[in-house]
């Protein structure tokens, strides 16, 4: 493209097949761009012509070799291809985890007696990172309750220095306000952060939408293919240049295959989320009209908690979502699980292949109640489904077992 600006003009799916492409990194000298994809520099030492050229090294950037854990050409092209996918974006940092991206984020924005805000309904490993981790560094981490400015603003104090959003949450699929929360904290000198794996930048642009620092488990949808893990954090040109520079000081690196394998899966996310956010909902307009069950925790779904935000700002969706039954028991919803045949039961989500796990959530929630408000306190027994790509037909047959199953559970235990 002639410019950056040309390359922003295109749609998503164009830009997701030309990002990260540079003919430098795609060929040789002699032939630049010759192949297709950036081929996997495995390197550990880079070597320099002459004494001169080593203590001329060059600037701290990605695409100037100096040394390993600094990346080369394959984790150069997924960190640009990633940083061009975020509208805003200056840069982006590779990490070896989701997790990892959490907490390298956090360790750069924070110092001892900060405090965080957390929203209640974050990530389980994030919640633990803020009893933990980050109580062992001197910060202190107060929950709000993820729809609720009122409770947000009452968090807030003069030692705030970060808001930590997830929007929808992984688990109960709350959507926040997150212009309205990101602005709100702009104004207090907050640093807003948002884990934004659920939608991608594909589905929700972070930063267009007022967020400093937008983070992703690219183990999730940017993978596809549930065989390698990595983590992303994008920002702005201040906040990229101080997360690339903490990350280098705690040692993090990524494998060049590992991330030959994201590019690869990049490529072809915009239509895996397409299917996925097609039969995903299909599944859950079934659910709602179960006699089972007693809602439908899917932004996506009119009706459902969260949805005017969703359509408001997200331009695309996923596969992930949950139901809760109605009334019931523990030992039943494991014999709904255990009793389905397509779904896998294993903690993550974003794979061509389908999941189902149990919800529940009340004993991590801090400053917002579950059940849900509207819900009978009967109904707490959660599933989360991650919909792969099998055929949306035999995902429905096989959930219509599991509920089967479920039923059956109850009427033994009665």
């Amino acid at each position: 493209m002639s410019s950056s600006d040309d390359f922003d003009a295109l749609g998503p799916a164009t830009r997701g097949v030309l990002a990260g492409r540079r003919k430098g990194w795609t060929g040789t000298p002699e032939h630049p761009g010759a192949v297709v994809n950036p081929a996997v520099w495995r390197a550990s030492t880079h070597l320099y012509s002459d004494m001169a050229a080593l203590r001329a090294h060059p600037a701290n950037e990605d695409g100037r070799f100096y040394y390993g854990r600094r990346g080369g050409p394959t984790q150069w092209a997924l960190a640009e291809a990633l940083t061009q996918l975020e509208p805003g974006a200056s840069g982006t940092v590779l990490y070896p985890s989701g997790v990892a991206a959490i907490a390298g984020v956090l360790l750069t924005v924070l110092r001892p007696g900060d405090v965080l805000l957390m929203t209640d309904n974050a990530y389980e490993p994030s919640r633990a990172m803020g009893r933990g981790l980050l109580r062992d560094f001197g910060v202190e981490t107060r929950w709000f309750d993820p729809t609720d400015m009122a409770s947000f603003d009452a968090a807030c104090c003069e030692r705030t220095r970060c808001v930590l959003l997830e929007s929808p949450g992984s688990l109960t699929m709350e959507v926040q306000d997150v212009p309205a929360l990101a602005a709100a904290a702009k104004a207090r000198g907050i640093v807003s952060v948002l884990d934004n794996t659920w939608a991608s930048p594909l589905g929700f642009a972070a930063l267009a939408h007022g967020v400093d620092i937008s983070v992703m488990s690219l183990t999730k949808h940017v993978s596809g293919h549930s065989d390698c893990m990595m983590g992303s954090a994008s920002a702005g040109p201040e906040w990229y240049r101080k997360l690339r520079l903490r990350a280098q000081g705690l040692g993090n690196v990524v494998s060049p295959d590992d991330a030959s394998l994201m590019l690869r899966g990049l490529r072809t996310m915009k239509v895996r989320l397409e299917a996925e956010t097609a039969s995903a909902l299909a599944i859950a307009q079934w659910l709602d009209g179960r006699p089972e069950v007693a809602r439908v925790l899917c932004p996506m779904l009119p009706g459902s908690p969260g949805h005017e935000l969703w359509q408001r700002d997200f331009s695309g969706g996923c596969g992930l979502f949950s139901f809760v039954l109605k009334g019931g028991t523990s030992a039943a919803r494991d014999a709904l699980i255990d009793g389905l045949e397509l779904f896998g039961i294993g903690y993550s989500w974003g794979g061509f292949e389908s999941l189902a796990t149990p919800v529940d959530p009340a004993s991590i929630r801090t400053a917002s109640a579950w059940p849900l408000a509207g819900m009978d306190a009967a109904d707490q027994f959660g599933v989360r489904l991650s919909i792969g790509l099998e055929d949306t037909a035999d995902l429905i047959a096989d959930l219509e077992r599991g509920l089967a199953v479920w039923a059956a559970a109850l009427g033994e235990q009665a």
